[in-house]
């Protein structure tokens, strides 16, 4: 595996990210921005399916949020993955990126048992789903505190 994440960081396109006064913090600024909109989408979302801002319609202001969340995750991907590809074979061997990976899965499989369950409606959340939504809060904030301890323990 290792010579697997050895060509990753050898890869064109790595290599000029890597040797590139501008790329690399253009890059590491569109992950935080992305973070950014990732977690205030999510905690907004959750916070209105449990009840907060009741004087917003329940429906649409999910929605719009969702769609948010979703285009800053795939931001946070691909920049991530850039991120990664800088030092794959370090980030790799990492226990906190690998739990910081794992959270991920867990709150993206969170949020489809969420979906499969979601009725849409306008009242707050309640039972099966107040647990998913509280969870997703927990596990999102988890990710971003996984992130910020990558570059203090690595």
């Amino acid at each position: 595996m290792d010579g697997f994440f050895a060509g990753i960081e050898q890869l064109a396109l790595v290599r000029g990210l890597k040797a590139s006064f501008v790329a690399y913090p253009i890059v590491n600024a569109l992950h935080i921005m992305s973070i950014g909109a990732l977690l205030t989408s999510v905690w907004l979302m959750d916070l209105r399916i449990l009840g907060a801002f009741r004087s917003l319609p329940q429906a649409p202001f999910v929605a719009l949020l969702r769609r948010v969340a979703l285009c800053a995750f795939g931001g946070a991907l691909v920049t991530g993955a850039l991120l990664f590809s800088i030092s794959a074979r370090e980030y790799a061997a990492m226990p906190i990126f690998l739990a910081k990976m794992g959270l991920i899965l867990f709150a993206g499989v969170n949020f489809l048992v969420f979906m499969r369950r979601a009725k849409g409606g306008g009242d707050p959340a309640g039972g099966v789903t107040a647990v998913l939504v509280v969870l997703s809060l927990v596990l999102w904030t988890s990710v971003l505190f996984a992130g910020r301890f990558i570059g203090f323990l690595g």
